[in-house]
């Protein structure tokens, strides 16, 4: 990669981030350009060159959160262990709901109202994703691997369970009497989904847990 094309990525990057404090402060219709260019410290017309309006920017945001969301349980396969690939797929969306839970907040809130700008990402991108996903469970099933469940009910579980410690931060810290959940807490948090939704897939939960959150 050219020397010329990473620092067009640290750019988008730049906007990118920028843009997500922006829109999670804000929301779409408070946040504009030119706050997203002084928070990211460049010019708007960077912004302009790179996305070409709010709206192009707000949805590459959103699909980005989505995309980063689901990376894990993209690469699964049929082939895979479905113990090995949910623990792993909770514990990483958990903690990805816990260090960006501004990312999460956005999702839900553009969701909540309707998911307008998400449209043609929720159709052409996600919607094929969902059912690859739900076809990666089927052959589970059928290979007797787990419990004969409904893929897509499971899926949703897995968002909603893992994307509440974001969206109702503030509740689950004041009804714990946290001031914040450190290390200990979250994989307290994450045994617990884990073996709850592992085991009503008919599923055992890995021996060995390996740790996802920073040390």
């Amino acid at each position: 990669m050219s020397k010329r094309q990473v620092n067009r990525d640290e750019v988008r990057l730049r906007i990118l981030e920028a843009a997500e404090i922006e829109f999670g402060l804000k929301g779409y219709n408070g946040a504009s350009l030119q706050h997203i260019a002084e928070r990211a410290n460049l010019p708007k017309a960077n912004i302009v060159y790179y996305f070409e309006s709010k709206l192009n920017l707000y949805r590459t945001v959103l699909s980005r959160i989505a995309t980063i969301w689901n990376d894990v349980f993209d690469k699964a396969t049929i082939e895979d262990d479905p113990a090995v690939v949910l623990e792993k797929f909770i514990r990483t969306k958990l903690l990805q709901s816990i260090e960006r839970p501004r990312s999460s907040r956005i999702f839900a809130m553009e969701v909540i109202q309707g998911a307008h700008h998400l449209e043609g990402f929720l159709t052409d991108d996600l919607q094929p994703w969902f059912q690859g996903r739900i076809k990666v469970i089927e052959g589970w099933i059928e290979k007797g691997k787990m419990k004969a469940i409904d893929p897509a009910s499971l899926i949703f579980m897995i968002w909603s369970t893992t994307q509440h410690y974001a969206d109702f931060e503030a509740q689950v810290l004041k009804l714990t009497d946290h001031a914040c959940l450190d290390e200990v807490e979250l994989q307290r948090i994450g045994d617990t989904i884990s073996q709850i939704i592992l085991t009503g897939c008919g599923l055992e939960p890995p021996i060995k847990v390996v740790k996802h959150f920073p040390q």
